[in-house]
């Protein structure tokens, strides 16, 4: 018997201490880069909604540049637009038009992809596919009308740019002004740092999958096996695993080992602040823009009410915790007393987290919590449907069936078969020819079709967590119609090659997919994979269904768990060629990716 190899020790407790808390005030080195504000655009002090300078108005000059920045104790360059990560908040008015200039100061080329916005597929900002991208010394005039309202965000799709720096918060008055009362507005944008060369990261991981993973299976963790399962059960476990090559601790690619966390571009050590009156309601709008992390947001002796998601306004839910994928936003209500509390959003894989504070005064703080303890993949997070094994969804995290009742799964990998389980019906799935091939290395054949499971690490911790089937969007779906076709595509991957991609094609290797210009779509994701994955489909509205495909939400980003299959319907009234990926940007790189093109 073997344990899963660990090929380089993990930090030292110094330097892990380092990257999880940064620097007090690590950030843009000051008088390096000036920020640049148009004069035609309002401009706030930056404490009235986060730390990001604040730009408002119909035209807007944003300057891209290298800049450096230090948030560990070590200067690196970073990717700024007007010399502040994030950059500058920008606030639009629904049915305006807005003009903003984006100039490139750096010696390659870059882009911003307005995420989440209805607008032209010429305005979308993705190089190959909507344009050819802003070349260095050039300057691209985006233009177009407002369509909508609320809490979006923009970011380069150029390379890793997003990844050092370059993104920021937009938020759209409505026409009518705001439905949503709160005394106190706040953006709280979170983000992930790594003083490597992105590329380098990349590298590491198509040489060895787990490169970041720490938390692996031990010793300890087979003798405790041993103890509570008996020696064959553990045995089998273990062995399950090693045939498997795959880790059931490998919740995300890339950890605090070289993340430091931030909040509106603080480290934890950093504390980025917002004040408030006792009595007052305070509006936080959370932006989720970790190039390759989950947080699971709380804030300790505070409920939150959800009232708006992805841009769109939410029958509100009351909850202690929720998880923001890349690419999401959540906007929550608090009435917080005369205290300080602690904003908390930690990492999925438990190794490090991003933390502020909501006080009535400066200097306040309150306690940080623990990080929580990290959980194994299930086997549903595996397989999919597992008949008789709903607690193991539910209930402890490592638990482990008796091996007799997997005699449906085949064991080298290639071929995963499940039962029944949970709230959502077994589905037997269909598997396209290419996905047998090098770069696939686990289907699934009978995905889960729950959607309130809050994932990983959130089921039963004796906290509210949101889910997605909490999310229902007042006045139902934007088209009545049904679906008059129905498009499935399954994601896929192989962990030992780092190999991402769409029924086992990488893009490079596809084929653009066709919508019918106005048609109505039902499209099925079927996650083969044990990573969750936040799917962006470009220029329209995702309407989740229920698994009885009746309307949830209207998204923009829906992240799919392992072995989940989701169900969304989308009006194609959107001509142009669009970008459908994985928001997780290293894996979008790794060919998780494709281009729509609606015509």
């Amino acid at each position: 018997m073997k344990f899963l190899p660990q090929t380089f020790c993990p930090p030292s407790s110094l330097s892990r201490r380092r990257f999880i808390q940064g620097l007090a005030a690590g950030g843009i080195l000051a008088g390096l880069s000036p920020i640049i504000r148009p004069a035609w655009a309002t401009s706030t002090p930056a404490t009235t909604i986060g730390l990001a300078p604040q730009l408002q108005g119909t035209e807007f000059d944003l300057t891209v540049a290298e800049t450096a920045a230090n948030f560990t104790g070590n200067s690196r360059l970073a990717t700024s637009i007007n010399g502040s990560i994030p950059a500058p908040t920008l606030r639009w008015r629904e049915g305006d038009t807005v003009t903003i200039k984006v100039t490139n100061r750096m010696k390659v080329p870059t882009s911003i992809h307005w995420h989440g916005i209805i607008l032209p597929y010429q305005m979308d900002g993705v190089p190959g596919v909507s344009f050819e991208g802003i070349a260095p010394g050039e300057t691209f005039t985006y233009r177009f009308k407002v369509q909508q309202a609320g809490t979006y965000w923009y970011h380069s799709h150029t390379g890793f740019q997003e990844q050092t720096g370059m993104y920021g918060a937009i938020i759209i008055e409505p026409r009518g002004g705001e439905n949503i009362r709160a005394d106190r507005d706040y953006v709280v944008q979170l983000s992930d740092w790594t003083d490597e060369d992105p590329m380098n990261v990349f590298t590491k991981l198509k040489k060895q999958g787990d490169y970041y993973n720490f938390i692996e299976p031990t010793v300890g963790d087979f003798f405790h096996d041993v103890s509570t399962m008996g020696l064959g059960a553990a045995m089998s476990k273990r062995r399950m695993w090693n045939q498997m090559r795959m880790s059931p601790t490998d919740l995300a690619d890339i950890s605090a080992y070289t993340y430091t966390y931030l909040m509106n571009g603080s480290t934890p050590a950093g504390n980025w602040t917002g004040l408030f009156k006792p009595g007052e309601r305070v509006r936080l709008r959370f932006i989720s823009s970790g190039t390759q992390s989950f947080f699971d947001v709380r804030i300790p002796g505070l409920k939150m009410t959800v009232v708006h998601v992805d841009g769109q306004d939410v029958e509100p839910v009351t909850v202690d915790e929720f998880r923001c994928g890349p690419g999401e936003t959540y906007d929550v209500l608090v009435e917080p007393k005369d205290e300080a509390y602690t904003v908390f959003a930690q990492s999925m894989d438990r190794t490090g987290y991003a933390r502020g504070t909501l006080a009535p005064r400066e200097g306040l703080n309150a306690p940080v919590p623990e990080l929580d303890k990290p959980e194994w993949l299930t086997m549903a997070d595996m397989m999919g449907s597992m008949g008789g094994m709903a607690a193991m969804n539910h209930g402890t995290s490592n638990a482990m069936p008796d091996m007799e009742s997997m005699q449906g799964m085949d064991h080298s990998g290639h071929n995963m078969t499940g039962m029944t389980m949970g709230s959502g019906a077994a589905v037997h799935a269909r598997h396209a020819k290419t996905e047998y091939g090098p770069s696939v290395d686990m289907r699934v054949d009978m995905p889960r079709t729950n959607l309130d499971d809050p994932g990983i690490g959130l089921r039963n911790n004796g906290r509210r967590v949101l889910t997605y089937a909490d999310l229902h969007t007042p006045g139902g779906p934007l088209d009545q119609r049904g679906a008059e076709r129905e498009i499935e595509l399954h994601l896929t991957g192989n962990m030992e090659r780092y190999t991402w991609s769409l029924d086992g094609l990488e893009f490079g290797k596809s084929t653009p997919i066709h919508f019918r210009h106005n048609e109505r779509l039902r499209v099925i994701l079927h996650n083969d994979t044990m990573m969750t994955h936040p799917m962006h489909l470009h220029g329209m509205w995702s309407e989740l269904q229920n698994p009885d495909g009746s309307f949830l939400a209207r998204r923009h980003t829906i992240s799919v768990q392992p072995a989940q299959r989701v169900s969304f319907l989308v009006t194609a009234d959107a001509l142009g060629q669009w970008a459908w990926h994985c928001h997780l940007l290293y894996h979008m790189d790794a060919g998780m990716f494709r281009k729509v093109v609606v015509a």
